[in-house]
């Protein structure tokens, strides 16, 4: 049940990177188009020794370079006029007095804590959120990725944040989950009957997901350095692409319904342990090379020294359940790739009889991409005649039909996924957040790929920046007959 939409929004972490680039800028966007519950303020914090004025300042400044083509003023006026201040270290128990007094000025009903600072922070925030009476029924919390190092620290930051606050008022933020074409993955599965009898093994081949980025570590090789492209991306956001792509139909959109069919598909990963890892995952590193046509340095030098950081990983995982025995489903995901792409691909099973002759041969498989970024496509692959008169024989050729969102939805603006977050949060709708189990499952698969690695010596392969990775990923697909779509 959908409960009372919060009156207080309180964001840590207010002067950082994300809250400029992405948080204040998804506010104003909420704001301009009236979507805002009417009453809400919002109480931004951090070491910052700013005032009321010097905070609202600020945030217009965030705003307005991340709109280049221009804000309302007068709804950007409207939205500065709900931000207010309160400088505070979260380690100093008066500093967090004060603000827990504005906060209890500012609210008239629920309030929600947006926790966007350094997971480690998350226990001593919350628990002093509890101190200051501030996590009671009515507070909810939104915790950002990644959740965690590894196992024993997840549960580590888990147990300290439920001392104050029960889990179904945790929003644990994948912000994957708020993109608008992940959301048509369920929609196009789930809302059209053509698809859902052939989303399985008895007609799908192979699955891919790819998560490739052009950009390198930009600023944040201290950080990157410390997780790698499995703890940054593969932990969260191709293991949510994976669950939505493979659970089950669910009985209902809610919270509980979509999230107990996710954590099956999490527990049904065949482990990827000792020996397997070899044949089974690839990690790289990018070295120097050229993003379309300029010349970029190699991970140790954006790094400043030498690293055994993987920042490519490639994998061939198995989903052990009765829909998907023996379907490989092929996961990557890395920096400096040959282009920036987001997209879910099924090959389907080939015709069981070729009825063409010869040219049958030039027969591909019907495929399904499911495009979610740099634009929004779904495109359905089939074999179409070739035009002609056909006097040597019928001949084949793939076509594509193209649904491009963009274009069907021109007149509807594109929402950010931290728009739809704020609002769900906001209204307490946990549907499109991260479960405690499913975080904790998902290090549990990914803590023995990591460790397998260090049991048998296995370092980063180096890849050319500008590819598409280790020429040892292109071996992963290609042993069992797979091609990585490119």
């Amino acid at each position: 049940m959908t409960k009372p939409s919060a009156s207080l929004l309180v964001l840590f972490g207010a002067t950082g990177d994300l809250a400029q680039r992405m948080l204040l800028p998804s506010l104003y966007d909420l704001q301009r188009d009236g979507m805002l519950p009417a009453d809400l303020r919002v109480l931004g914090t951090s070491r910052s020794a700013l005032d009321d004025a010097g905070f609202r300042e600020h945030a217009a400044a965030a705003i307005r370079r991340q709109r280049p083509g221009g804000t309302d003023e007068a709804p950007l006026r409207a939205l500065l006029e709900r931000l207010s201040y309160c400088a505070a270290d979260t380690q100093q128990p008066e500093a967090m007095a004060a603000l827990a007094a504005q906060a209890q000025a500012l609210r008239r009903g629920d309030m929600v804590s947006h926790l966007s600072t350094a997971p480690r922070m998350y226990g001593p925030i919350c628990e002093a959120l509890g101190q200051q009476g501030l996590g009671g029924p009515g507070s909810r919390v939104m915790l950002e990725k990644p959740l965690g190092h590894d196992l024993a620290s997840s549960i580590a930051i888990n147990d300290a944040v439920a001392r104050v606050f029960d889990e179904e008022r945790v929003f644990r933020v994948d912000h994957y989950l708020g993109k608008e074409g992940v959301q048509n993955l369920l929609a196009l599965r789930f809302g059209n009957a053509m698809f859902e009898p052939l989303w399985n093994a008895r007609h799908i081949q192979q699955v891919q997901i790819t998560v490739a980025e052009t950009m390198g570590v930009e600023g944040r090789g201290d950080y990157y350095d410390h997780s790698g492209a499995t703890r940054d991306m593969l932990q969260n956001h191709l293991l949510q692409l994976l669950c939505l792509t493979a659970m089950e139909p669910p009985s209902q959109f809610d919270p509980s319904a979509v999230r107990n069919e996710k954590i099956k598909v999490l527990r049904s990963l065949r482990a990827i342990e000792g020996a397997d890892v070899a044949s089974h995952s690839v990690a790289g590193q990018y070295t120097a090379g050229a993003i379309d046509g300029q010349a970029v340095p190699g991970y140790g030098q954006d790094l400043g020294r030498a690293s055994h950081t993987e920042t490519f990983v490639a994998l061939r995982a198995h989903i052990d359940n009765w829909r998907w025995s023996g379907v490989p489903f092929y996961l990557r995901t890395g920096k400096r790739m040959a282009r920036r792409s987001t997209e879910i691909y099924l090959q389907f099973r080939a015709v069981p009889h070729a009825i063409f002759g010869a040219s049958q041969g030039a027969a591909q498989p019907n495929a399904l991409v499911i495009r979610l970024q740099p634009e929004e496509r779904i495109s359905l692959e089939l074999m179409s005649k070739t035009p002609g008169l056909d006097r040597d024989g019928l001949k084949l050729s793939p076509v594509a039909l193209n649904l491009d969102l963009n274009d069907a939805f021109e007149n509807v603006r594109r929402r950010s996924a931290y728009e739809r977050l704020y609002l769900d949060a906001l209204e307490g709708n946990g549907t499109l957040f991260v479960r405690r189990d499913e975080t904790e499952t998902a290090w549990q698969w990914v803590d023995g790929i990591l460790g397998a690695w260090r049991q048998q010596g296995l370092a980063p392969r180096p890849y050319p920046a500008g590819t598409w990775g280790p020429s040892q990923a292109v071996s992963l697909a290609e042993r069992y007959g797979h091609s990585w779509r490119e």
